[in-house]
């Protein structure tokens, strides 16, 4: 009597059958759509709103940056944004960290209450 088995018996033939690659196939096809769906697509998206977003940035826009402050831009640059912040102080912000434009009047509205 052995204790440990060393004998190897080889397999019979046409385990898997010939629909083993289509079957691999589909499920990398899958794969791949479940990546595009989930990931790619949504990115791209998001990018393509940031991209109009940063375009259509004009004199008096009232934005709210990435970080939270909220101001009316005074001046639009290459790259960065001039943003009026309180009366007589002007912060200089780059185009990419405005995170949202607001509807026109939500600063007079902050001031008052």
């Amino acid at each position: 009597m052995n204790l440990f088995e060393t004998t190897a018996y080889a397999a019979e033939e046409g385990g898997l059958g010939g629909d083993s690659g289509l079957i691999n196939i589909l499920f990398l096809g899958g794969f791949v759509l479940i990546f595009y769906f989930l990931l790619i697509r949504p990115q791209s998206k998001r990018r393509k709103e940031q991209q109009a977003l940063m375009s259509g940035l004009a004199k008096g826009d009232e934005v709210v940056t990435s970080g939270g402050v909220i101001g009316q831009i005074n001046k639009v640059e290459d790259d960065f944004v001039k943003l009026q912040v309180a009366p007589n102080i002007e912060l200089r912000v780059q185009k990419s960290a405005i995170g949202a434009t607001l509807p026109k009047g939500t600063l007079k509205s902050l001031d008052e209450s």
